[in-house]
């Protein structure tokens, strides 16, 4: 926490996690008409769904367990992105360069989910007396 957080988009996890949704949006264009309903939905819901819970978290961060949750929540959509990221790889469908670098930006985002959640007292707010 170098500067103030006033928004959850000032989070550089949120920021990290938006981006890299929007690259797997863009590489999941290319996707077969097949995996329409299927893969190519499930990997752009589960890496949208890791910034709307940071999102969803800050907007909680009153209530520890409810704030922690919401990070705990957000974990595991980007493990669930990584699942998929892993079946677009092995299915042809993204080449492994770009899936194993999206692996890797989701185990940060993970490590800073991790870190926040085990550390939540500086991103609460606090009490009016």
């Amino acid at each position: 926490m170098s500067r103030k957080v006033q928004y959850h988009w000032d989070l550089e996890v949120y920021q990290i996690s938006v981006n890299a949704a929007m690259r797997i949006f863009e590489i999941s264009k290319t996707f077969p008409k097949e995996e329409t309903y299927s893969l190519t939905d499930q990997i752009r819901r589960s890496s949208r769904s890791v910034s709307s819970a940071i999102a969803e978290g800050w907007r909680r961060r009153k209530y520890l367990k409810a704030f922690v949750n919401k990070l705990n929540e957000s974990e595991s959509e980007a493990a669930e992105t990584q699942v998929w990221l892993e079946y677009s790889v092995k299915c042809g469908y993204m080449d492994r360069v770009h899936g194993k670098k999206l692996h890797e930006t989701y185990d940060n985002i993970i490590g800073k989910l991790v870190t926040m959640g085990n550390n939540p007292e500086p991103w609460l707010l606090k009490k009016s007396q």
